[in-house]
């Protein structure tokens, strides 16, 4: 058992209480987060802070309209499917498919998922975890280990400052731990958050990785993290820095946009996109339906990065106008570009 554990867990613990606290001064007049803490029936416990609203007939004014910002700090067993899907990227991983065996397991992650009221305002998503597998006869001996996570921004109208600030402010906390990171991760969140039913992004963009260990690094163009070992600490370091740029790089962009003026036109669209970002968690996210496998899911927590409202129409002639708001932003997620370099 790694003291990395521990570590990681007081880090995502400190970081949510940071979080939901700037969230609730900015908009003092809402209700506040609730905060439930919750025990893991196979071991370990949770905290969701969540922001919901009560349903009304008259629409409310806060700055959000859903959010939460959970924390999980689990451990079990992997099931001899979950060890078999794994296997693919952690070779250590003993696997036979004639032994029904499970393996011991931890993990610690943040989730967080922000969907504002104003149309102008973009959704946020960020994920950062820690994933540990022991053996079973000897639950000190670690087989494998590794982090994965990263963030992305979801607008519904493109305002090119927000894109550039928030690129910015992500490659500013990856570049002291290694100048290929930024690059390395932008592609990687490009192709990951991609709908293919639809043939574009889900936003645009930001950084993802996952499988960060002393032995992973195929998405990078070198071995190196700034020319250190890939080691728990290391990895660990530029994870702290990434996540601790959450604030910093979506808040600026709400307090911009969270009371603009706006039309139906504009909310008609906001729900159609949210109907974008509904496909994509269902039918493609590894997160999500690892949660919705699991034999002991918590669906709450698991589906908690939904939308309170989101819209479908048949053949909808919105965003088909060239040179419109909404043909500007599709325009983009066909084709995914650089905001910074």
């Amino acid at each position: 058992m790694s003291s990395m554990r521990n570590v990681f867990a007081e880090h995502v613990e400190n970081l949510q209480n940071t979080i939901v606290t700037a969230f609730e001064k900015l908009d003092p007049n809402a209700p506040p987060f609730l905060r439930d803490r919750w025990e893991r029936q196979g071991g370990g416990y949770g905290i969701s802070c969540i922001f919901s609203t009560p349903f009304s007939s008259t629409p409310a004014t806060t700055v959000l309209e859903k959010a939460g910002v959970n924390i999980s700090v689990v451990h079990g067993s992997l099931s001899p499917a979950q060890v078999k899907q794994m296997c693919a990227d952690h070779a250590s991983l003993p696997y036979d498919p004639n032994r029904h065996e499970t393996l011991p397991f931890f993990v610690a992650g943040l989730s967080i998922v922000i969907h504002p009221r104003n149309p102008h305002a973009p959704t946020v998503h960020a994920n950062y975890r820690f994933f540990e597998v022991t053996d079973t006869a000897d639950t000190s001996n670690v087989l494998a280990w590794w982090f994965g996570g990263g963030s992305d921004l979801t607008p519904s109208y493109l305002y090119e400052d927000d894109a550039r600030h928030f690129h910015t402010t992500l490659k500013t906390a990856c570049d002291p731990h290694g100048a290929a990171l930024y690059p390395a991760f932008k592609a990687w969140c490009d192709e990951y958050f991609f709908i293919p039913h639809r043939g574009e992004t889900r936003g645009i963009g930001g950084i993802f990785f996952d499988d960060l260990c002393d032995t992973t690094h195929k998405r990078l163009p070198d071995a190196s993290l700034h020319d250190r070992p890939w080691t728990p600490e290391n990895i660990f370091a530029f994870v702290r820095s990434a996540s601790n740029a959450f604030l910093p790089s979506y808040l600026p962009i709400l307090e911009r946009r969270a009371n603009m003026p706006n039309t139906d036109a504009h909310r008609r669209w906001q729900l159609l996109r949210r109907g974008r970002y509904v496909e994509f968690n269902l039918m493609y996210d590894r997160g999500t339906k690892f949660g919705l496998a699991s034999p002991i899911a918590r669906i709450e927590s698991v589906l908690m990065s939904l939308p309170e409202v989101a819209r479908w129409e048949y053949c909808s002639e919105v965003g088909a106008e060239a040179g419109s708001d909404e043909g500007r932003l599709l325009e983009l997620l066909r084709k995914p570009r650089a905001w910074v370099v």
